[in-house]
């Protein structure tokens, strides 16, 4: 009865092994003319590259009027807040961008975001404007100011698009061949009559591991795209420095926020000016840096500051 159940297992992984030679030997027939008739690789990244940056852009258009739907925010007229806008005037007229669409909106926290490209729009949170002095809500412009200016959230979107696209290309290489090894291995196991010894052969091993190295090529890539995010938060809070020459305003604003934004903020935490992390694998994974790290190296700023003004001080003397 055992060697008949053997024998009958080998036949099956011996049909099985003629399937899948016979699948590769098609696949093989089916994609000569066109691997034969490929183009250039440069002709072939500028492909990949350019549809990456039109679908990145599409997509970011498409969730940025989505998000705009959502919030149902009403456009803050120059007459309701003569004051805020000329402080924005101010700035706009130190940066390279022009004067953004404010608009007011009821946030899950109290917060403060830019959407859009070019003039964009930033959305301030009503309970804001209780919170925050004058100085605070300046600084606090020029940051979100800063991300218009260089486009951040553009940026972000089109280099997520272009990883999708690249791993996606990855995985319709990898996959059918993947298959075909882990289907060979897994018929041969059965030649051999030990269907469970197929993970531990080199062809089960094989694909194994070429599957976590894809995954891990695309892990990092993505956490590569986080690090830049996270840097240009930073980036963002020294130009808004730079421009208000208020490091102080920055930091007392952050602080206020981060002080009532303790409910969690759901899907729009990635676009907040705040940004929490719990463990080492949530900074990791996190778009923003860490609250502390941004108002200790603001804090840092008004140390320097002061130093160098004793330094001119004594200098003078």
């Amino acid at each position: 009865m055992a060697v008949t159940r053997r024998l009958l297992v080998g036949i099956v992984g011996l049909v099985s092994l003629l399937v899948y030679l016979m699948a590769a030997y098609v696949g093989y027939v089916l994609l000569l003319p066109v691997w034969n008739s490929r183009p250039s690789p440069l002709l072939a990244a500028l492909v990949i590259l350019g549809t990456a940056i039109v679908l990145g852009i599409l997509n970011y258009w498409a969730a940025t009027a989505q998000l705009k739907r959502s919030l149902d925010a009403v456009e803050l007229s120059r007459t309701r807040a003569p004051e805020l806008h000329r402080r924005l005037d101010g700035l706009v007229d130190q940066m390279d961008v022009d004067t953004p669409t404010l608009l007011l909106a009821e946030l899950p926290v109290p917060n403060a975001f830019a959407i859009g490209g070019g003039a964009g729009a930033i959305v301030l949170d009503r309970r804001l404007f209780q919170l925050l002095s004058p100085a605070e809500f300046e600084a606090l412009l020029g940051h979100e100011l800063a991300h218009l200016e260089t486009r951040d959230a553009l940026v972000q979107t089109v280099a997520y698009s272009l990883v999708q696209m690249l791993v996606g290309l990855v995985g319709l290489v990898l996959f059918p061949i993947m298959a075909l090894v882990g289907g060979v291995a897994r018929s041969l196991a059965l030649v051999r009559g030990d269907p469970s010894s197929w993970s531990r052969s080199w062809l089960g091993r094989t694909q194994r591991y070429s599957l976590q190295v894809v995954a891990g090529l695309g892990f990092a890539v993505t956490l590569l795209i986080l690090s830049y995010s996270r840097r240009r938060e930073l980036a963002a809070d020294d130009r808004a420095v730079e421009v208000t020459g208020n490091p102080v305003g920055l930091a007392r604003a952050l602080v206020k926020i981060e002080q009532a934004s303790k409910p969690d903020p759901g899907l729009l935490r990635q676009l907040y000016v705040h940004g929490e992390a719990d463990s080492n694998l949530s900074r990791l994974l996190s778009t923003h840096p860490p609250m502390d790290e941004r108002i200790q190296r603001l804090q840092e700023r008004v140390q320097g500051n002061s130093m160098r003004a004793r330094e001119l001080s004594n200098d003078r003397r």
